[in-house]
């Protein structure tokens, strides 16, 4: 049974493929059109922490993110770049619960598209245009097609065809890094633990690694001062030995991963300064489309599976001539908590390259920032909704 309310989704990424389970969930009806031939995820991994992942659990998915995933565990440490130790890592929410996974992001998006039905998924559709009209929105596509609903959501990326139509383009803010990023198979680095999360810090540089897909595979991502040059891109190749040279006299053990790398990618870190609005009419955005983040507290897919949890239990309340301030209400709710996550992932970026130089101080705040992630993890879309609501 529908709620007779009918959401189309444009964008095919972990945003949008929540999105739609969680609609789905609530017996809304959604059409989701993903411009690509395939739902597939050119990435290595994923960090999700316990704030998105109670979400997956609501939905059902809970197994299978425990099944694809790899469980970060606690012996997860931040190092200097010579591999003494920092501090230990905080994987679990104040309640003691360890939901943290690194995950595969081709995994991630298998697990949300198989979950849906395959009529509600449209491949090879890129949206070229809006409007709006009274209660009905429509989308039209590059292949000549149109779709019509309640609420269009954008959950298209950083580069959003539909974000300008909401405000004004804004433009990227150059971080001042580059990262490397690839995948190297567990098996071949001899003791390496399959469950943990582990950080070095260097001056201007770091270097992380992760497991993904049940520990079977590292995933590794270096982060080097760069010139801005490069586009907004997750594909573009790198040489892997510009990547060895890069950490060259670091802890042994990034040596040792390193030496099997034949092939990596590397691309400029960007994001875009919190947006004042994400909504106009039934129009609204989710994910990267809104709030594009780096990547220094692991929270990009996080946020955005808590952007549709919210936005699928607003929808799910409303009626449908009452869409518009049901979007206000998700903005309302969801600009101020991103916005701290984006700015907070900016200050995390500089802390970890020690920027002030003061490497004492670095350390300290690397210790006491268990406390922040606590919080972070800690937050509950689902009650602050709840209260809302209730009001």
């Amino acid at each position: 049974m529908t709620s007779g309310k009918r959401v189309v989704i444009v964008g095919g990424g972990i945003g949008g493929l929540f999105l739609a389970n969680a609609l789905q969930a609530r017996g809304i009806e959604v059409a989701l059109y993903e411009q690509a031939s395939a739902f597939s995820e050119v990435g290595a991994g994923v960090y999700l922490t316990p704030n998105s992942v109670r979400h997956l659990v609501r939905i059902g998915l809970g197994p299978a993110v425990e099944d694809a995933g790899a469980l970060v565990g606690d012996a997860s440490r931040y190092y200097r770049y010579d591999g003494s130790e920092i501090a230990s890592v905080q994987v679990t929410d104040s309640s003691g619960w360890n939901a943290t996974y690194g995950m595969h992001r081709a995994d991630l998006v298998e697990l949300l598209r198989r979950s849906l039905p395959p009529e509600t998924l449209h491949l090879r559709h890129r949206a070229v245009g809006f409007d709006q009209d009274g209660d009905v929105v429509r989308v039209r596509f590059e292949n000549g097609a149109l779709a019509e609903g309640d609420v269009v959501v954008a959950a298209d990326g950083i580069h959003s065809v539909l974000r300008p139509l909401v405000h004004a383009e804004s433009e990227p803010v150059f971080s001042g890094t580059a990262v490397y990023r690839g995948l190297v198979p567990r098996e071949l680095l001899g003791d390496w633990r399959p469950d943990v999360w582990q950080m070095w810090l260097g001056p201007g540089k770091h270097f992380l690694a992760f497991p993904v897909r049940r520990g079977e595979l590292i995933n590794f991502v270096g982060f080097v001062p760069a010139d801005g040059i490069m586009r907004e891109s997750w594909t573009a190749p790198g040489d892997p030995d510009e990547l060895r040279e890069e950490f060259a006299g670091w802890d042994p053990r990034i040596a040792e991963l390193l030496s099997h790398v034949r092939s990596t990618f590397r691309w400029s870190l960007y994001d875009r300064d919190p947006m004042p609005v994400w909504t106009k009419g039934r129009l609204t955005l989710l994910g990267d489309a809104a709030h594009p983040m780096l990547p220094h507290l692991g929270q990009g897919a996080n946020q955005s599976i808590e952007d549709g949890m919210a936005l699928s239990l607003l929808l799910d309340a409303s009626d449908p001539k009452d869409i518009p301030a049901a979007l206000e209400t998700y903005e309302s709710l969801r600009r101020p908590r991103v916005a701290d996550v984006q700015l907070g992932a900016r200050r995390n970026g500089m802390r970890y390259d020690s920027m002030d130089g003061d490497l004492e101080r670095r350390d300290a705040e690397i210790r006491a920032h268990a406390d922040f992630r606590r919080a972070l993890y800690d937050f509950d879309v689902v009650p602050q909704v709840a209260e809302v609501l209730a009001d």
